[in-house]
């Protein structure tokens, strides 16, 4: 029998987590959010806690744990605020895991001991202006000149690109033609900071108000040759597997949202009056939030499955992009009843909900669109 029961050490991390994000963040991340400003003193305290370093190797400065403990810890964090969330789910996913993964035993000593304790955030520039969800269709371009990498060319949408944490991106680039004349596309480390590399004024964004994204744009910016990631020409095998997984950790991210819609209906129903009566007594409101923990749940479960897979060392493919689909959908209707439960003061940017209601969108975009999750599935059931 599937037993889904959380180990002694991740009950003890969920539990951690959950008491960090009610008693420090919660009570000050609304006015982060209403100024679009990055809670740099937040990230800085989940650097103390060890979070960035919870997937990565003891030996390599980080907690040794598993990605499934980073998984609970993005849960309990988008409960109470996504842009807290999605900044340690780049952070890690798109920061850590690249150098993790691919880097060289110089690269690793170099990076990861800084990445894994929050001392520097690492982004992933992937996202092209006009390239969308065609990632292939790649333009920045890399030519090797002597011993550096010559860079031009642009990205859009990149998370935690220009903070005063931030330390590199790293960027995809063609490097070259392959044999069957397609683009060689290979991924460079480029610290902030090299000449001809600049980032652009934050997005004004619809939601995660606290997190930091930017465009970034590379003119003759020049890197050591050293700086390449992994082997040349895999920077598309690369960045489809760091994907792949990280739409787990979206996937639990997108839980945390469904969930906390649910935590704030249940407080606000056993509160608010409506003809004479506590609207969580009336069934109508009963039913939504069924149906809503039955959506957090649903999804709850198909993280974790993906996860397992993952751990084992099994085929996951689909069954992260099916997590994704199933809690993004969930946050995007949770966050959707939930304002309507609580009416006028949901469609308030000072409320929870009102701030969920605005996150939730990315999640169906961002990291894969459900489109392209519906079309990965497909595709693992040979279609």
């Amino acid at each position: 029998m599937v037993d889904n029961r959380l180990s002694e050490e991740h009950e003890l991390l969920r539990d951690s987590v959950r008491t960090f994000a009610r008693k420090d963040v919660a009570p000050v991340i609304g006015d982060y959010y209403e100024r679009a400003e990055f809670p740099t003193p937040l990230v800085r305290a989940m650097g103390r806690m060890g979070l960035f370093g919870l997937p990565v190797p003891e030996q390599d400065g980080g907690m040794g744990g598993d990605y499934f403990a980073l998984c609970l810890a993005l849960e309990e964090l988008a409960r109470v605020d996504s842009s807290v969330a999605i900044t340690l789910e780049a952070g890690v996913s798109l920061g850590a895991m690249p150098i993790q993964r691919f880097g060289s035993a110089e690269q690793k000593a170099t990076w990861l001991p800084k990445l894994a304790t929050g001392e520097v955030l690492g982004a992933f520039g992937l996202t092209e202006p006009d390239g969308g969800s065609d990632a292939g269709a790649t333009r920045t371009t890399a030519v090797l000149d002597g011993d550096e990498w010559v860079i031009n060319g642009a990205k859009a949408f990149i998370t935690n690109s220009g903070t005063e944490l931030t330390g590199f991106v790293v960027v995809t680039a063609v490097t070259g033609t392959r044999p069957d004349g397609g683009k060689e596309i290979s991924t460079i480390i480029v610290p902030s900071g090299t000449p001809g590399f600049t980032v652009a004024p934050k997005y004004s964004k619809v939601g995660w108000e606290a997190s930091d994204t930017h465009a970034l744009s590379f003119d003759d910016c020049r890197v050591p040759a050293a700086n390449l990631l992994g082997e040349r020409g895999r920077g598309y095998a690369q960045f489809l597997s760091i994907l792949t997984e990280g739409r787990i950790a979206i996937a639990a991210l997108g839980v945390g949202l469904a969930q906390g819609c649910v935590d704030e209906c249940l407080r606000y129903v056993g509160e608010r009056e409506a003809f004479g009566r506590k609207i969580g007594e009336y069934q109508a409101i009963q039913f939504k939030l069924a149906d809503m923990e039955l959506r957090a749940h649903t999804a709850r479960l198909a993280y974790y499955e993906a996860a397992a897979r993952m751990l084992r060392g099994e085929r996951y493919k689909k069954e992260a992009a099916i997590a994704k689909l199933a809690s993004s959908n969930a946050a995007m209707d949770n966050a959707r009843e939930a304002t309507q439960i609580f009416g006028g003061y949901g469609f308030m940017n000072e409320t929870p909900v009102g701030r969920f209601y605005r996150d939730a969108k990315i999640l169906e975009i961002g990291e894969g669109t459900s489109e392209v999750q519906r079309m990965l599935i497909a595709r693992e059931l040979g279609l």
